[in-house]
């Protein structure tokens, strides 16, 4: 499946903003990007509010505690577990006001979870190593995260009326496939996973969401250089990248991007810079490596329009409050100019 849901033109953000309030999170995301909000994440609130303490709320029979290290898979649910449940409610209280008061209902609304390998890679065993050491638990950690899937898109549903998009982050999927992770000793690394096993993993959580929601599934890795054939390989309908990675880009990656329009299926660029820049930025600036990079593949400028969404280049969290404002401004306003191209560009 990669018919688009969203409408042409639209724009969307990564997840994360900076802040602690919920409400005002909501209420920007609505304002901004209307045609497609995502649910605001707020890591500055810590335990529980980052990445992979969301998803972990979402897990059935299983859950996690603090340690010093990180995330460790606990016996029960503890209070840091507990916590994290509590702030994806808020969360959720704080979307369903802001629609409520902006009168309308999106036509699609979308939820960010850490993907299968990040998530293995950031959580531990109850001994110290990583969850994806152990191939078993990697499958019970899947298992358990698309059974809270199930309840939690039916939940965004009724509180949105919005048909619901799930985007898997990967951002650890590079190190997981170079063997770059570290053992719990520190003094080695855990073996690389090779990439069919980590493409069929993948294709796992991929198939599983597409049945839940009944809606496209993208993938997002905000890596120097995403393995987006594989991701592709994988089944992604969507693949959401930062558009530096274009910067020395090899001859094989333009082919993968290439190869990913061909294939009818959508990119999320990521355009605007995530922190406020030294000089000031125009949306032509942001806008024009979207541009080159259809030329350079030799497409017709359509493509931008009919198979690709603006986004931030990563998420939100470390910028300011302004700064955060401007970027989905300029994001939304670049939605338009994929359709309709000032003159000039």
């Amino acid at each position: 499946m990669s018919e688009r849901i969203w409408p042409s033109g639209a724009a969307t953000a990564i997840g994360s903003m900076p802040g602690d309030d919920p409400v005002e999170a909501a209420a920007v995301v609505f304002g901004e990007l209307p045609d497609f909000p995502h649910l605001p994440e707020l890591p500055a609130r810590g335990v529980g509010a980052d990445m992979l303490g969301r998803t972990a709320a979402l897990l059935v029979d299983l859950a996690v505690e603090v340690v010093p290290s990180g995330y460790r898979v606990a016996s029960r649910p503890g209070h840091e577990h507990r916590r994290a449940i509590d702030l994806l409610r808020w969360d959720l209280d704080a979307v369903q006001e802001a629609r409520e008061k902006a009168g309308v209902t999106p036509p699609v609304f979308k939820v960010q979870l850490a993907g299968p390998w990040t998530l293995g890679a950031g959580i531990e065993l109850s001994r110290g190593h990583r969850v994806l050491t152990d191939r078993g638990a990697l499958r019970d950690f899947t298992s358990s995260l698309l059974d809270g899937l199930v309840e939690h898109v039916a939940e965004v549903q009724a509180r949105t009326g919005a048909p619901v998009v799930v985007q898997f982050d990967e951002p650890s999927l590079p190190a997981v496939l170079a063997g770059d992770l570290s053992t719990p000793s520190g003094y080695g690394n855990v073996s690389a996973v090779p990439a069919p096993e980590a493409r069929q993993l993948l294709t796992t959580v991929i198939d599983g969401a597409r049945r839940i929601t009944g809606q496209p599934v993208i993938l997002h890795c905000c890596a120097e250089k995403p393995p987006l054939g594989l991701l592709r390989e994988a089944g992604a309908d969507a693949l959401a990248f930062d558009l530096i990675a274009l910067d020395g880009a090899s001859a094989a990656f333009l082919d993968e991007i290439g190869e990913v329009w061909d294939g009818g299926a959508t990119l999320f660029l990521g355009a605007v810079p995530t922190t406020s820049p030294a000089s000031p930025l125009s949306l032509k600036d942001v806008g024009e490596p979207a541009f080159r990079l259809a030329d350079r593949l030799g497409f017709n400028r359509s493509v931008l329009a009919e198979r690709a969404v603006p986004t931030p280049a990563c998420g939100l969290a470390g910028t300011t409050p302004e700064w955060m404002r401007r970027a989905l401004s300029m994001t939304r306003d670049l939605g338009k100019a994929f359709v309709e191209p000032p003159e000039g560009w």
